[in-house]
């Protein structure tokens, strides 16, 4: 059964809650750094602006599966499957908040972990569909967008301006969503890749 093309606004709304959530909060919160903090203490135990950050994550998790199922209908290949897994996460986080116990925050750090890699990996995953359906520019930037991405979101291991690189990292991800969403409600979804001999 194949989802509906409207199912994409998912992949604009969810980013964009998500988003709007870690702006307003960071903005609101004396002392937090965007370069030094990571997103997950906006939505902390006994940080004023859990909620906020809690709506976002939550926002996201609806949105992005949602996506998912559109992506799925309009893009041959296993691109939707990580998609989805990066939607469940950001539950995960929502549902594991730090500061809760030493359990919970390692909860909470396996789902990052998990959503780092299937948001970086969605992208890359899709760029051999997409170069197979004739867009080659496009496959060639979700490669360029899986590299940048995993790069900023495995540099946050590092220690120095990780709460920078996972904005960065997440929001070139993201932009990606945002970007193939905009596509699939296009409705041009099924070119086909001009011969190339003959």
């Amino acid at each position: 059964m194949k989802a509906h093309p409207g199912a994409a606004w998912g992949g604009v709304a969810g980013p964009a809650a998500f988003l709007s959530a870690w702006v307003v909060g960071s903005a609101r919160t004396k002392g937090y750094s965007v370069v030094d903090d990571a997103i997950s203490q906006l939505a902390a135990i006994g940080a004023s602006t859990r909620p906020l950050m809690t709506a976002g994550f939550i926002g996201f998790g609806i949105g992005v599966p949602l996506y998912a199922a559109a992506l799925r209908s309009a893009l041959p290949g296993p691109a939707w499957t990580t998609a989805l897994v990066t939607g469940v996460a950001a539950v995960g986080l929502a549902a594991a908040p730090l500061n809760e116990s030493s359990a919970v925050d390692a909860l909470h750090n396996a789902a990052a972990g998990i959503g780092y890699v299937t948001l970086a990996a969605t992208p890359l995953l899709a760029a051999r569909p997409l170069a197979a359906l004739g867009y080659r520019r496009a496959a060639a930037a979700s490669v360029a967008v899986a590299a940048a991405s995993g790069l900023c979101l495995a540099g946050t291991l590092a220690g120095p301006a990780h709460g920078l690189l996972q904005r960065l990292g997440l929001t070139i991800g993201d932009a990606w969503l945002v970007a193939t969403s905009v596509w699939i409600l296009s409705g041009r979804t099924r070119r086909v890749a001009a011969p190339t001999g003959g």
